[in-house]
């Protein structure tokens, strides 16, 4: 790719992607009718392109492909065939380096990652580079940790290439709740005990109002919050004011499946002060657990910190 697409300004990103947007999506749709018999053109995203395919179509394919939690072995099969086909990989902060070796040897790679306070990578630039790079027609994988449905921001890059008619597959990963639980060795439901799984953030962005976290962490719920350690004073405030017992157990994973994973357990009406003073910085997960018969903590487990 230029530098001129790898580190141009997004408004003119976003003018040269839609030049000959037209005559781009009208060839798009004349190949997916005769792809799939006849598609609805008006519905676009419906195309079934796959990154398996032999070649993109006229202007390019976008996957939005889950990396996994960290550890390169989590790779799903489907994620490996998109890296080694691809033609361009957009990568987050958070993606393992080995992950990317798997990548086909002639693939373009571009970083593309965002850390909380310094972002070089607004998500409107990215949405722009990853719709110019499909519209000169190639395979574009935009490579994200985790699970690219589990809040990473698929939403905009899915909606921003439908407005150009560029066909799209999500192809899904392990996500971290995932992987900290297999190295907390328990599951994340138990029968009898925990019989509903909660996935929320702990950090919002900026102006909109936090979650609330104790509505859904009622009895017999496993809560887990992705990149909520910053918040960690504001989400203990807020589930002892819910009523759940200070007791309740708490265990965080930080860089789950991961070289650098590391665990600390808690109880609830300690989490604040167990981050601060064993130094947990994201990214993290904190499972909170409320079972059905709210047994203490330390009937749960021993206190510890692993790492």
């Amino acid at each position: 790719m230029s530098p001129r697409l790898a580190g141009g300004d997004p408004a003119g990103l976003r003018g040269w992607a839609e030049a000959g947007r037209e005559g781009l999506c009208r060839m798009l749709r004349a190949v997916l009718r005769a792809l799939d018999g006849g598609l609805n053109a008006s519905h676009p995203h419906l195309a079934p392109a796959t990154c398996d395919q032999a070649g993109p179509g006229p202007g390019g394919l976008i996957s939005l492909v889950g990396a996994g939690p960290g550890a390169a072995d989590l790779l799903t099969l489907r994620a490996l065939g998109c890296l080694q086909r691809a033609d361009v990989i957009f990568y987050d902060r958070l993606v393992d380096p080995e992950v990317l070796a798997h990548a086909r040897p002639g693939a373009e790679r571009i970083y593309v990652g965002k850390a909380v306070g310094a972002c070089d990578w607004p998500q409107e630039r990215i949405d722009a580079v990853i719709v110019a790079a499909a519209l000169e027609g190639k395979r574009v994988v935009r490579l994200k940790s985790g699970d690219p449905g589990i809040f990473g921001r698929a939403t905009e890059e899915l909606a921003a290439a439908r407005r150009h008619g560029i066909p799209t597959e999500i192809v899904p990963g392990v996500t971290a709740a995932s992987a900290a639980g297999a190295a907390l060795g328990r599951a994340l439901t138990e029968r009898g005990e925990t019989d509903r799984l909660v996935l929320a953030t702990g950090t919002c962005r900026p102006g909109d109002d936090a979650p609330d976290w104790g509505a859904m962490l009622m009895p017999g719920t496993t809560l887990a919050l992705y990149m909520g350690v910053s918040q960690a004073a504001r989400i203990e405030a807020n589930l002892r004011a819910a009523g759940v017992p200070d007791r309740a157990s708490v265990e965080i994973v930080s860089h789950a499946s991961g070289r650098d994973q590391r665990i600390v357990t808690c109880c609830l009406g300690t989490l604040a002060r167990t981050v601060r003073s064993r130094g947990v910085e994201n990214p993290a997960i904190i499972v909170i657990r409320r079972p059905k018969g709210e047994l203490s903590c330390s009937a749960l487990h021993p206190l510890r910190r692993v790492g």
